[in-house]
């Protein structure tokens, strides 16, 4: 296993007592195969599984106790964005996780410390071997931390149910103002849990700035500021 998975640890802000499945948990086919393990054996594919399973559980129930009053859509939708590849891959990009997989040469030269589908699959594999070595409620807690996150209802629909950039984009057409220009103003806090501010301008004559966990999320939150600001004014 990377000598330096302390600072996977550190990022995950767990320490495992048991490392051998630590190091299963980040080991790509591709490597136990080179490593002469059997199909199935050595590698993370089966922890996986359970861990897609205890995700789909744990965000669930969060949902539920935390927005009682939500119709089933709702709560579909939300957990279909916090359990997706892409929502999976910007977390797996906040830990660093690509830095600390275990890849078979082949697919170390392809670039799959990048691949999204990979981290997503490790992540998974990671919060069931969390779940395995520390239980459901120290589960809960990193699932609740780290991909729920600290949203409110308000918050989780702007980033799963709805695309207020384009939004923004269909009002600025309407209205003949130039198209929407979103820059990154500042980045903050260590690589492992970064927050990004980020600028949305239409024209000379409107901005916003809005921030988020994910520069896509603090792009949908600054689009949605703007949205409102231009609307009203409108009105």
């Amino acid at each position: 296993m990377n000598e330096d998975s302390g600072a996977l640890e550190e990022a995950l802000g767990y320490a495992f007592r048991d490392r051998e499945l630590l190091a299963r948990a980040l080991t790509h086919k591709s490597r136990a195969y080179e490593d002469g393990c059997e199909r199935g054996h050595g590698d993370n594919e089966q922890l996986e599984f359970l861990g897609d399973s205890i995700l789909g559980f744990v965000v669930s129930e969060a949902l539920v106790l935390q927005f009682p009053e939500w119709p089933e859509g709702r709560l579909s939708r939300v957990k279909a964005h916090l359990v997706s590849a892409r929502h999976l891959h910007e977390v797996a990009q906040q830990l660093r996780l690509g830095d600390h997989l275990l890849l078979g040469r082949g697919e170390e030269l392809s670039g799959g410390r990048t691949k999204r589908g990979l981290l997503a699959d490790a992540l998974e594999a990671l919060i069931a071997v969390m779940y395995l070595d520390g239980g459901m409620d120290r589960t809960r807690a990193f699932v609740q931390a780290r991909i729920i996150g600290a949203l409110t209802g308000d918050e989780l629909v702007t980033d799963s149910a709805t695309d207020y950039k384009s939004d923004l984009q269909q009002l600025a057409q309407s209205l003949h103002l130039p198209q929407p220009r979103y820059s990154i103003v500042e980045e903050r806090g260590p690589e492992h849990a970064k927050t990004f501010l980020v600028e949305v301008r239409v024209g000379r004559d409107w901005s916003c700035r809005a921030e988020g966990l994910s520069k896509k999320t603090a792009g949908q939150r600054a689009a949605r500021e703007l949205l409102e600001k231009i609307a009203a004014r409108e009105s």
